[in-house]
């Protein structure tokens, strides 16, 4: 029996995230195993009188792609990449992982090469196209979020589909704050990190690029970044988990980094001199998110949670840094995290995961729900 949510779902990324207009093109990438979904995003597309095209993608064929690549290949995929995505209006990305670690054994210099020499042609998709990125439920991600795969479906279709109206209007305040805001502090258990926001804009979030979402993000000054922080959550990349992963500043640069693999992460903030300077911070606030799994796109948006990212800043909110490198590393401050503040100017901002300020509690869970 068709789940009536997936008709919701599709409908959801269509008008809302990438607000679909009538003969625009939509190119609808999605692993093999999310064909439900596709089926009713290609069905919707139809109704609202857009034109889909399809693109099915497999993990497995991918790895045994990348492992013997050349430079010329990417060379090649990159100009394809660049003369279609001109062609089209919206861009839907659909991830369907099965196993976590099937890029693990794909050495780092080959991603690296990968998003070097693709770069070009994937800035131009985010910077000039509509798009959103999503993951669809499997029993992969399931079992890496520690549920049966029954809960975890319906939990991913809850968190989706929160009310993202009511979201807007409640970031609005924090966003107005932000812009207005120089300096942040960060505290929490072995976490003592100050830095400027000055002049950066602030960019909410709430369901045009990311499903699920549910952030405000920005970034420091490049250079203003002193002290330490540790991080509370696992820290995936490129097929890797980290944990216990700490990162000391000074003067904007990550000058120490420790891990359960601190080689491995010393490595990856070796790829480029951006690698080893911030590009984002932000503060997550879906409601329905509460724990982590491991999986960014709903990690970075936990309740009670921030995020402090090394490697390439978005155009949105530029500081001046460009890497191959965009790792979101997940902070959560709620009590059964070990608590902890944010001050803006010296003014206690959020306390274990809630907002204090009275312009602010509309972004506590109890009133996005």
């Amino acid at each position: 029996m068709k789940d009536p949510r997936l008709e919701q779902l599709a409908d959801l990324l269509l008008t809302h995230s990438l607000k679909i207009k009538e003969n625009e093109k939509v190119l609808l990438s999605g692993t093999t195993n999310s064909k439900p979904l596709l089926k009713e995003l290609i069905k919707k597309a139809y109704s609202y009188k857009a034109i889909p095209y399809v693109d099915l993608m497999d993990d497995e064929l991918k790895r045994l792609e990348i492992l013997g690549a050349p430079d010329e290949k990417y060379e090649l995929a990159n100009k394809w990449n660049m003369e279609r995505y001109k062609d089209i209006d919206a861009f839907v990305q659909i991830i369907g992982e099965e196993n976590d670690a099937e890029f693990g054994e794909v050495p780092a210099e080959k991603f690296q090469q990968a998003g070097r020499i693709m770069k070009p042609s994937n800035d131009y998709l985010i910077d000039n196209k509509k798009w959103v990125l999503l993951n669809y439920p499997t029993l992969g991600a399931a079992q890496k979020a520690s549920m049966s795969f029954d809960s975890f479906y319906d939990y991913v279709l809850d968190v989706s589909t929160v009310d993202y109206k009511k979201m807007e209007e409640a970031q609005k305040p924090l966003k107005e704050l932000m812009d207005r805001t120089d300096k942040v502090r960060i505290t929490a258990e072995g976490t003592d990190l100050t830095f400027s926001i000055k002049d950066i804009p602030s960019v909410m979030c709430y369901g045009d690029n990311n499903v699920p979402d549910g952030e405000v993000f920005t970034a420091p000054v490049k250079d203003s970044v002193n002290g330490t922080i540790t991080y509370n959550t696992p820290c995936p990349y490129q097929g890797i988990t980290f944990n216990n992963v700490s990162l000391t500043f000074e003067n904007g640069k990550i000058v120490k980094a420790t891990a359960d693999k601190t080689e491995e992460i010393n490595k990856i903030l070796d790829t480029d001199d951006g690698a080893r300077y911030i590009g984002e911070f932000a503060i997550g606030v879906n409601p329905m998110i509460k724990e982590p799994m491991g999986d960014i796109l709903f990690d970075e948006k936990i309740t009670g949670s921030l995020h402090f990212t090394p490697g390439e800043a978005y155009d949105e909110a530029p500081n001046g840094n460009e890497s191959a490198v965009h790792w979101d590393m997940v902070l959560i401050q709620r009590p059964e995290y070990g608590g902890g503040d944010i001050y803006f100017d010296d003014v206690l901002v959020r306390k274990d995961g809630l907002f204090v300020l009275e312009e602010l509690k509309g972004l506590n869970p109890e009133n996005l729900l």
